[in-house]
């Protein structure tokens, strides 16, 4: 397990990451979404030990991680950090063999994910000669060479086609599934509801919001959507309801309880047909730009 205790880093007088602390369980797959300049990038370099931390503690399975221990962590940084005009499957086999694997290892390892990333027609190819999404694919690989034993991903499914988003969240999940925890940032909000079992959301260097997709969903106010027949003036009177937005047979409402939601519905049925009466439960994007603002 990954934790974070009240991490702090500064740059000059500027605070980046300001007392950040949350949790990677294993076996988990842990969104990290923000803003540019939110401080999810820097929060994963102090992690890999690219950056120092200023304040608080980085711990792996309960203790600060050691060299050894980052040797087995996966990393794919924000800016590609591969050699455009290396041939692809040597500077894999090279990445893997600086990480302790053997050459032999290595080699397997980096094969078995080009092919898994439909790039074994590339293994000889200079990566500057590929497509930016394949270079992409590659820096994936890169990352996941010889088993980590935890994935840091800074926005992996940047620049890649649907097939291979696909392709990437179904790998992912094959890891999280023998335990290995995993920790990705993205921007792209639908993605992260879909594939994380947690978010994580930061602002201005702080954690805003954190917990499961459908905890972060429900966290605010209850509104619900009511649809007549006919006028709907007569819901601003109705207790315990506060009219939202009103429109022509429509309101959007919000419910002080649950039982001012049945009230409402018993009192909508015997003025005339109700058409809908559902709650509007908010996107994780809803919920970051509520968060963030």
């Amino acid at each position: 397990m990954l934790e974070l205790d009240k991490l702090v880093r500064r740059f000059g007088d500027r605070v980046a990451v300001d007392h950040v602390s949350f949790r990677v369980e294993d076996g988990m797959m842990t969104g990290f979404v923000g803003g540019n300049g939110a401080g999810k990038t820097t929060t994963m370099r102090m992690i890999m030990g690219v950056l120092a931390v200023h304040e608080g503690r980085v711990l792996w399975n309960g203790s600060p991680p050691t060299r050894a221990d980052r040797r087995t962590f996966g990393y794919m940084p924000e800016e590609r950090g591969l050699y455009p005009k290396q041939s692809v499957l040597p500077q894999l086999v090279y990445l893997g063999r600086l990480r302790g694997l053997t050459a032999d290892r290595a080699r397997r390892s980096a094969t078995e994910l080009l092919e898994r990333f439909s790039l074994a027609d590339h293994a000889g190819s200079r990566l500057e000669s590929l497509s930016l999404g394949n270079q992409q694919r590659v820096q994936i690989a890169a990352a996941m060479i010889g088993g980590p034993a935890l994935l840091v991903l800074d926005e992996p499914f940047s620049g890649l086609d649907p097939l291979a988003v696909d392709s990437m969240a179904e790998l992912l999940r094959e890891f999280t599934a023998q335990g290995v925890p995993v920790l990705f940032s993205s921007h792209q909000l639908e993605l992260v509801e879909r594939l994380c079992d947690r978010l994580v959301m930061l602002s201005a260097g702080r954690v805003v919001a954190e917990g499961t997709v459908d905890e972060l969903r429900r966290r605010g106010r209850s509104v619900f959507r009511l649809v007549t027949g006919g006028d709907i003036r007569w819901v601003r009177d109705v207790a315990g309801v506060t009219v939202v937005e009103e429109g022509e047979g429509s309101a959007l409402v919000e419910l002080a309880t649950p039982d001012d939601g049945d009230r409402l519905l018993k009192e909508a049925m015997l003025r005339g047909s109700v058409r809908e009466f559902a709650e509007i439960v908010p996107t994780v994007a809803d919920v970051f730009r509520e968060m963030a603002a």
